[in-house]
């Protein structure tokens, strides 16, 4: 054969080869692009469905924190203001209940719900500055007690915003737009119980050139990062619709109580009404075995108020507490 056509048929077959590499090349970009951007839209979507959940989790958080308020003020306060009225209580020897002597009201107990519902009607009046969304919702994840506490200390109402944006959950429920950041995927912070996002995926797109190998293996590298950011929102959802649940369960029977304790509490501003002296007190030895059996459930029902206001709902690391658990449980016995 002629030597000419040898090398022309050469020059063809490398042209062949070459131009296969070429496609071969652009189809593994366009496989590696593929990749990124299914990568990138699961995260998105987990981001978004994790947003949704943070919003009304911090909507119940919020929700809770308004009903331990009611109930304080428009419930608890007027019982402690009846109840101080009486005098030379004794419950043990009332009849027709069982168990009288827990319902009585220790100095101690009766003295932390006054102060809790006087704080409670300075915030519902104003008095002490306004009811920021971040004290309603530290209000609904800590017991009333601890947090109004913090607010009886010195710090103003609205501050307690700041009070728990120092802690990494509320910051968290609390915090702005997941979109602009959240999760803390640039800067690992820890959310909800020490879960800690990953960083961000590397490399979200990519431009096009001869290292197809090398884009493809990015491309998986943040398929897989991306894997673990969507396992870690789908806990964090998982963690904060727990979080709600309780928290609606918590407001349901805060707002039964309190419809019950008011009642109650109207029934025993008549019998003191009844009763009372120049200096007016009510001699509690004076009432009908019938009215002395009404105080005492009023009494009841007020212990069951404080003793979910008491409850925290989280811990400080976020987590649910197990006191809030053992209070579900005797909430949902009893619905």
């Amino acid at each position: 054969m002629p030597i000419p056509f040898i090398i022309g048929a050469a020059a063809i077959g490398a042209g062949l080869f070459g131009a296969k590499k070429a496609y071969d090349a652009h189809e593994t970009n366009e496989r590696a692009e593929r990749i990124n951007r299914s990568a990138e839209r699961s995260v998105d979507e987990a981001k978004a469905k994790l947003e949704k959940s943070r919003n009304a989790c911090q909507k119940s958080l919020e929700y809770l924190g308004a009903a331990k308020l009611a109930v304080l003020n428009d419930a608890v306060m007027p019982f402690v203001r009846s109840f101080k009225k009486i005098h030379h209580v004794d419950l043990r020897n009332s009849e027709g209940l069982d168990e009288l002597s827990k319902f009585n009201i220790s100095k101690d107990e009766l003295a932390e719900m006054e102060e809790m519902g006087s704080l409670a009607e300075s915030m519902v009046s104003g008095a002490v500055g306004g009811v920021a969304a971040g004290a309603l919702t530290a209000l609904g994840a800590y017991g009333a007690a601890t947090t109004l506490g913090v607010a009886s200390t010195g710090a103003a109402i609205a501050g307690l915003s700041g009070v728990a944006a120092t802690n990494a959950t509320l910051a968290f429920l609390g915090g702005g737009s997941l979109a602009a950041g959240g999760l803390g995927m640039a800067g690992g912070m820890a959310v909800l119980g020490g879960l800690v996002a990953g960083p961000a995926l590397a490399v979200m797109g990519f431009v096009l050139n001869s290292k197809a190998e090398e884009n493809l293996e990015n491309a998986r590298a943040n398929r897989a990062e991306a894997e673990k950011i969507v396992a870690q929102c789908e806990t964090a959802c998982t963690m904060c619709d727990s979080i709600k649940s309780r928290c609606d369960l918590f407001t349901e029977a805060l707002n039964k109580l309190k419809s019950q304790l008011k009642a109650a509490v109207l029934t025993v501003e008549g019998i003191v009404s009844r009763y009372e002296d120049g200096s007016g007190k009510a001699d509690f030895r004076k009432f009908s075995s019938d009215e002395q059996n009404s105080l005492a459930a009023a009494c009841s029902l007020a212990k069951s108020v404080k003793s979910i206001l008491d409850t925290p709902i989280l811990k400080e690391n976020g987590e649910l507490t197990s006191e809030s658990e053992n209070m579900a449980g005797k909430l949902l016995a009893n619905r």
